[in-house]
C-alpha cells in the first residue's frame, strides 16, 4: 500500500480538486435531486472587478453555507453571476479610448457599446476565474449576467409594469451630479468624508434696512438663494418673518420665511435657503413653494443665473464672489470647519447637489410592504440590530433616481414621438407612437441605475418573468449573505422588487458580514497602503488557511481584523489535519480482517473521544443553524487539536500496541473521529479535507480491514453525509477528563523541576474508590505523564511519602518522590544560587525605590521597577518554600 505522502501540498491539490468536483457535477442541485430546495443567490461583483478580501469573505461564508447543505442532503443551488457596473465599466472603457486618443463621443453610441462588449468578453472572466480559486462550488452552467438577454427582459418587464402602475415618472428633482462622470449618481456612489473646510459668515441685507447674520459653507451657492429661512421662535428674527432680503452682488429680492428645520444653536441661526443645489434645501422649498434657481452647468461652471460670474469654475467662483462680497462690506469673518464632502466612489471629485430632470421610482408603497415583511417575521435579520438601519432607511425613503447619463447599461425603453409629444413604453422595441402612429420616434438616450437590475437578481436569475421549472423549484431563495453596507442600497430594492413582481419573500434570511480591516482595525485602502491581496496571501498559505481565517475570525455583522499570524496559524491546521490522518493510514497494520467485531470493548479512551465527538457535532449543528459559524469552526478546530490529535492520537499509540481486537477498535473509533470532523470542517476548507478523506478512503479500502462509513464511502466528501452525533458515555467522559487533569498537572510539575522529557519517575496516586478504575489506566498514564510503570503505585489509601510533590486534585491525590525528579543535592545548591540571586536584586532594587529616583522618574517608570521587585519577591518566596521541601 502506497503511504500518505509526508506533507499536505495545497499548490498540487487546488486546482486539480476544483476541476474533479466541477467535470463530476458535485456543484449542481441535481446531485440531491429528491432534496429540498437550499438556494443563494451571489451578490453579483463588477464584472470589471478584481478579487479583493471582501468577496474572499462572502465567499467563504456562502460556500460554508452551500457545502453543508449540500452535505445534509438538500438540493443546494448557487446562483452566480456578474454585474454589468454601469459607470465602472464605462470609465475603464473610456480611460482605453483616451489612450487611443479618441473619445465615446467621437465614435459615437453604437460604436461605444461594440466597444464596451468586447472589453467585458476580454476581461469579465477575471473574477470569475478568481472565485473559482477560493473554492466556490457554485453552479457554473447558470451563471447570469445583468446585461444578459433573459435578464434585460426581466428588466424591461419590470419597468413597464411601475410605468404602467404609475410609480415610475419623470421629474425635475435634486440629485447626486458628478460634473467629471456627466451622470447623476446613486446614494451608494457618493462617498462622505471629512476635510477641513471653511465656515463663511456674512450680512443678508433686508430691503427695509439692517441685515440678518449668514453662515454657509459654499458661498457660491449664494446666487441661487431663493429664501433666508429661520425659526418660527427664533426671538433674534422674529420681527424678520415676511420682509425681504436682497441676494448679495445681485440684488435679486427673496423672501424672509419661518420653519422649523432651522436649528436656532447653528451658525448664526439663520439659514440661507438654495433649493437648486441642497437637499435639505430642496425640501423646503417645495414646503414653501420657493422658485428653483440653478446657477450651474452641469460640468460646474457657473451659467448666466449667476450674474458676472457666468462660466468660471465653481470653486473659482467661491473665491472671487467672497472677494466682491468683501469689497461691499458684506463679509463678518471666516471660521475653520470641518466639512463633510461628497465625493465621488468612481472618480474622488465632489458632488455637486443638481435640480435635473430624471426618471424616478416611487418607492414609498413598496417600502411599507418591504417594512411589514421583517416585522412580521417572514424575513429575518442576522444580527436583528440592523432591523433598526431597516426601518430608518425605509421610514424616511426618498423617491429612487432610476436614470444615468451613461451609455453602458440598460437603456430606458421610453420612445419619444416628435409628432404628437406622447411617450411610448413597451417590452419590445416599438416601430412606431403608440398614441399617433407616428414612426418618427426616437428612445431616451438614458439607461438606468445598475441597482435596478441588481434588485431583480433573486427571481430574474430563475427566469423570471416566465414561470421556469427554476423559478418554481428554487425562487423563493433561503439567505441572502452579504455586507451590512449595502443592506438598504441593495437588500431592500431586492425585497421591495420581489414583494412587488413576484407577490413573494425573495429570501426568509438576511445574513449580513462586516468588513475586513487591516490587523489594527483600519480600513483597507491604498491610500494607507494596508491593502491585503487574497490572492497573494492563497498563493503563499493556501485557500484553506485564508478561509478558516476569515471564517472563524468574526461574528456576524461585526468587522473582522485580518492578521496573517492567523492566516498562518491556519495553514499549521491543515498540515495538523494531514499528520493526524498520515498516523492512521501508517497505523492499519496493526490489525487484520480476522479482527473484526460487531460489539467493540471500547476503553475508557475510546467512550471520552467518541461521546466528545458527539457532543461537538451537536455543538456545532446548534451554531450553526443560528448563524454563529465562526463559533462552531473555533470549536470543531479545538475538539481536532486539543482533544484528538494532542490526547487520543497519542494514547491510541499504546492501544494499538496490544494488537488484535483491541487494534481493531482503536482503528474503528480513529476512523470515525477523523472522518467526522473532515465532515464537520470541509464546509470551512474544502481541500484539504476532502484530498485528507480520499486518502483516508484509500488507504482503508486497500487495507480491507472491513473498517467503513455505516452507509459506504461515498465518491466524494464534498457529497458525503453530514455527520449525526452518536452515542455517549458520560461516565467514562468524566473518568478521563479526570485522566488528562491529572497527566496535565504531573507534566507541569516536570516542567516545574526541569526533568528530561525522556526521563521516567515515580508516582504514587491515591484515588479511594477510583483506584481500581485508574489501575486499569495504568499503561496510559505511564505513557502519557512519562512515568516509570515498574514503580506507579496506585492504590485507594496510603499516607504522604516525605520529600515529596503533591498534586491535590478532588477525591485523588497524586504524589511525585522529588528523589525520583532530581539529584537532590544538585538541586538544593541550584536553588540556593537562585536565591542568592534574587536576594541581590530585591536588594538592588529597594535601594533604588528608596532614592530620588522615585520621585525624579516619569511614574511609568517607576512603577515597572516596583512590579519587578514585587516579582522578584514572589519568586524568592516561591524558591524558599522549594528548598524547605527538600
Amino acid at each position: 500500500m502506497s503511504e500518505m505522502p509526508k506533507a499536505y501540498d495545497f499548490k498540487d491539490t487546488e486546482q486539480r480538486l476544483y476541476q474533479w468536483w466541477e467535470e463530476n457535477g458535485w456543484f449542481k442541485p441535481e446531485v440531491n435531486p429528491d432534496g429540498k430546495p437550499f438556494v443563494i443567490s451571489m451578490p453579483p461583483p463588477n464584472v470589471t472587478g478584481e478579487l479583493h478580501m471582501g468577496h474572499a469573505m462572502f465567499v467563504a461564508l456562502e460556500d460554508l453555507m452551500i457545502r453543508r447543505a449540500r452535505m445534509q442532503g438538500r438540493a443546494a443551488l448557487w446562483v452566480p453571476g456578474t454585474d454589468h457596473a454601469g459607470i465602472a465599466t464605462q470609465l475603464q472603457v473610456e480611460k482605453m479610448l483616451m489612450r487611443e486618443g479618441t473619445s465615446r463621443q467621437e465614435i459615437g453610441r453604437e460604436a461605444f457599446l461594440q466597444r464596451t462588449w468586447a472589453w467585458k468578453e476580454k476581461y469579465g472572466g477575471y473574477i470569475t476565474q478568481q472565485l473559482r480559486a477560493l473554492g466556490a462550488s457554485c453552479d457554473w452552467d447558470r451563471e447570469r449576467f445583468t446585461l444578459d438577454e433573459g435578464l434585460s427582459r426581466a428588466v424591461r418587464e419590470a419597468f413597464v409594469r411601475l410605468y404602467d402602475m404609475g410609480l415610475i415618472y419623470q421629474a425635475e428633482y435634486l440629485v447626486n451630479w458628478s460634473p467629471g462622470l456627466q451622470t447623476a449618481v446613486s446614494d451608494l456612489e457618493v462617498e462622505y468624508s471629512e476635510e477641513p473646510g471653511k465656515l463663511y459668515y456674512f450680512k443678508y441685507p433686508v430691503k427695509d434696512g439692517g441685515y440678518i447674520p449668514v453662515a454657509t459653507t459654499r458661498p457660491e451657492t449664494i446666487l441661487g438663494d431663493t429664501a433666508v429661512a429661520v425659526h418660527p421662535e427664533d426671538e433674534r428674527y422674529r420681527d424678520y418673518i415676511g420682509k425681504t432680503a436682497l441676494v448679495p452682488i445681485l440684488n435679486r429680492e427673496i423672501p424672509i420665511i419661518a420653519d422649523e428645520y432651522v436649528e436656532r444653536e447653528f451658525g448664526t441661526g439663520a439659514l440661507k435657503i438654495t433649493p437648486g443645489h441642497d437637499p435639505n434645501d430642496f425640501e423646503i422649498g417645495r414646503r414653501h413653494n420657493l422658485p428653483i434657481v440653478n446657477v450651474m452647468n452641469k460640468d460646474a461652471t457657473m451659467n448666466e443665473a449667476a450674474g458676472p460670474y457666468n462660466g468660471l469654475d465653481r470653486f473659482e467662483c467661491r473665491q472671487k464672489l467672497w472677494a466682491d462680497m468683501e469689497a461691499a462690506g458684506l463679509t463678518i469673518k471666516v471660521e475653520d470647519y470641518t466639512l463633510s464632502v461628497p465625493r465621488s466612489q468612481r472618480g474622488g471629485e465632489i458632488i455637486e447637489p443638481l435640480v435635473s430632470k430624471q426618471w424616478f421610482v416611487d418607492v414609498e408603497p413598496m417600502a411599507k410592504m418591504a417594512l411589514a415583511a421583517v416585522h412580521n417575521g417572514r424575513i429575518r435579520i442576522v444580527p436583528d440590530r440592523f432591523v433598526k438601519v431597516w426601518d430608518n432607511w425605509l421610514e424616511n425613503i426618498r423617491p429612487w433616481c432610476i436614470s444615468r447619463q451613461l451609455w453602458w447599461g440598460h437603456r430606458i425603453p421610453v420612445w419619444y414621438c416628435d409628432d404628437c409629444g406622447a411617450q411610448t413604453v413597451t417590452r419590445e422595441d416599438p416601430s412606431h407612437c403608440g398614441t399617433c402612429g407616428s414612426s418618427n420616434i426616437w428612445q431616451d438616450p438614458d439607461v438606468l441605475d445598475t441597482w435596478f437590475s441588481s434588485g431583480l437578481w433573486p427571481f430574474s436569475t430563475l427566469g423570471w418573468p416566465d414561470q421556469t421549472p427554476d423559478l418554481e423549484k428554487f425562487y423563493p431563495t433561503d439567505i441572502m449573505e452579504t455586507g451590512y453596507d449595502i443592506l438598504f442600497f441593495w437588500v431592500a430594492r431586492m425585497v421591495m422588487s420581489a414583494l412587488l413582481f413576484t407577490n413573494n419573500i425573495p429570501f426568509h434570511t438576511v445574513y449580513l458580514h462586516g468588513l475586513v480591516r487591516d490587523e489594527h482595525g483600519r480600513k483597507m485602502s491604498k491610500t494607507l497602503g494596508n491593502v491585503t491581496d487574497p490572492l497573494k496571501v492563497m498563493a503563499e498559505y493556501g485557500t484553506d488557511a485564508l478561509r478558516f481565517t476569515l471564517l472563524t475570525g468574526g461574528t456576524p455583522g461585526n468587522d473582522l481584523n485580518l492578521s496573517l499570524d492567523r492566516v498562518a496559524s491556519n495553514r499549521n491546521f491543515a498540515n495538523k489535519i494531514w499528520n493526524a490522518a498520515r498516523f492512521i493510514t501508517r497505523s492499519l497494520d496493526k490489525a487484520t480482517a480476522a479482527d473484526a467485531t460487531d460489539s467493540p470493548d471500547y476503553t475508557i479512551a475510546d467512550k471520552w473521544i467518541l461521546t466528545r465527538l458527539s457532543e461537538i457535532i451537536e455543538t456545532a449543528d446548534r451554531l450553526m443553524d443560528s448563524y454563529h459559524y465562526g463559533e462552531a469552526g473555533r470549536q470543531v478546530y479545538e475538539f481536532l487539536w486539543g482533544e484528538f490529535a494532542d490526547w487520543y492520537v497519542e494514547l491510541a499509540k499504546v492501544q494499538l500496541a496490544e494488537g488484535g481486537q483491541r487494534a481493531w477498535t482503536t482503528l474503528a473509533v480513529l476512523r470515525q473521529v477523523m472522518d467526522d470532523c473532515l465532515r464537520l470542517l470541509h464546509p470551512y476548507i474544502p481541500y484539504v479535507t476532502e484530498e485528507t478523506w480520499q486518502q483516508l478512503k484509500k488507504a482503508f479500502q486497500t487495507a480491507d480491514l472491513g473498517i467503513a462509513p455505516a452507509e459506504g464511502w461515498a465518491d466524494a466528501l464534498i457529497i458525503a453525509k453530514w455527520p449525526q452525533a452518536g452515542e455517549r458515555w458520560p461516565e467514562a467522559k468524566a473518568a478521563f477528563e479526570q485522566i488528562i487533569e491529572l497527566v496535565r498537572s504531573i507534566r507541569a510539575v516536570r516542567a516545574e523541576y526541569k526533568v528530561a522529557p525522556a526521563r521516567k519517575i515515580e508516582a504514587m496516586i491515591v484515588a479511594g474508590e477510583q483506584a481500581e478504575t485508574l489501575a486499569q489506566q495504568r499503561p496510559i498514564l505511564a505513557f502519557l505523564a512519562r512515568l516509570d510503570e515498574a514503580k506507579l503505585q496506585i492504590l485507594d489509601d496510603a499516607n504522604a511519602p516525605a520529600q515529596a510533590v503533591t498534586i491535590p486534585l478532588g477525591n485523588i491525590t497524586c504524589y511525585l518522590p522529588l528523589a525520583g525528579m532530581v539529584d537532590l543535592e544538585q538541586e538544593r545548591a541550584r536553588l540556593t544560587k537562585e536565591l542568592a540571586d534574587l536576594e541581590k536584586e530585591i536588594n538592588r532594587l529597594t535601594n533604588l525605590l528608596n532614592s530620588p529616583f522615585a520621585e525624579k522618574a516619569p511614574a511609568h517608570l517607576v512603577q515597572k521597577e516596583r512590579d519587578k521587585l514585587a516579582a522578584a519577591q514572589a519568586s524568592y518566596q516561591e524558591i524558599q518554600e522549594r528548598l524547605s521541601s527538600l
